[in-house]
This record gives C-alpha cells, sequence and structure tokens, in this order.
C-alpha cells in the first residue's frame, strides 16, 4: 500500500522496480515482472491455471489477476483465499470484466467479421487516453 507508482519505459528505472506491469518486454512472475508484450507470449489463463476455462491470451492487467486477484479479494473479504465465495467472485470477475480487458488489449475482436461501429469508451480505450500519443518524441510518461 506505501508503493511508489512509476510510469517509465526506461530500462534503467525498470530494474531498480520491485514489480513491474505492461512495459520491460518480460513475463516472470518469480521476479515480479508482468508484461505481455513478447512474440512468444501466449499464456492465458486456462495455461496457467489448468483448473480455469478461458482461453482469452492474457494482458498485463490479467496476468496481475491471475497471479493475485484471489489473495487480493480474500483480503477484501475477509474469506479465505481458497473459499468458496472467493473462488465464484474470482471467476465472475475475470469472466465479466477481466477477460474483456485482456481480449481488447491483445486486439481480439468479440465477434468474427467486421465489426459495424467502433468502441470507444471502455475501460481500456479509457485508459488508452492516458498513454502518450504514438508520435509524441518524449514516450516517458514522467517528467523529470
Amino acid at each position: 500500500q506505501d508503493a511508489e507508482i512509476v510510469r517509465t519505459r526506461d530500462p534503467q528505472r525498470l530494474a531498480g522496480c520491485d514489480v513491474v506491469v505492461d512495459v520491460g518486454g518480460e513475463y516472470d512472475p518469480g521476479r515480479h515482472r508482468y508484461d505481455h508484450h513478447q512474440r512468444s507470449f501466449t499464456e492465458s489463463m486456462r495455461s496457467l491455471r489448468p483448473d480455469k476455462p478461458w482461453s482469452t491470451k492474457l494482458s498485463s492487467a490479467g496476468l496481475v489477476y491471475c497471479h493475485f486477484g484471489a489473495q487480493i479479494l480474500a483480503g477484501l473479504l475477509g474469506q479465505p483465499e481458497d473459499g468458496p465465495v472467493v473462488s465464484a467472485l474470482y471467476d465472475k470477475l475475470y469472466e465479466n470484466f477481466v477477460e474483456e480487458i485482456d481480449a481488447m488489449d491483445n486486439g481480439i475482436a468479440p465477434a468474427a467479421g467486421e465489426p459495424r461501429y467502433a468502441l470507444s469508451t471502455t475501460l481500456s480505450a479509457r485508459v488508452g487516453h492516458l498513454n502518450p500519443r504514438w508520435n509524441d518524441p518524449d514516450q516517458d510518461t514522467e517528467v523529470g
């Protein structure tokens, strides 16, 4: 709860971070690196947790949820992490919230074929508006 949040893509600054999410090009939960931006990355909830049915490729948000969601829910609810309440809520939150973020972040369409309209007010779109423009010369989000 007392963590400092740093928004950067600077590898030297990332190296000093305890946890790195969505940048750095590395997925290594042992070192708390949760990025999905590698060509070789194909993890899904099912591949990391075979008891789960979802095969949508995970985004960094999904990776964090996969590894810490049940623990966080248990703490918030005062329930055992492996209990029925946390298990049911974990699955519902993934299926009805996080999976959409995973799919949108990975460019997975909700249906086959050309969409009839743009979804511009999704959570992913709103978060995307906080990022620097693709052609902004300064891609670091922290002002020195």
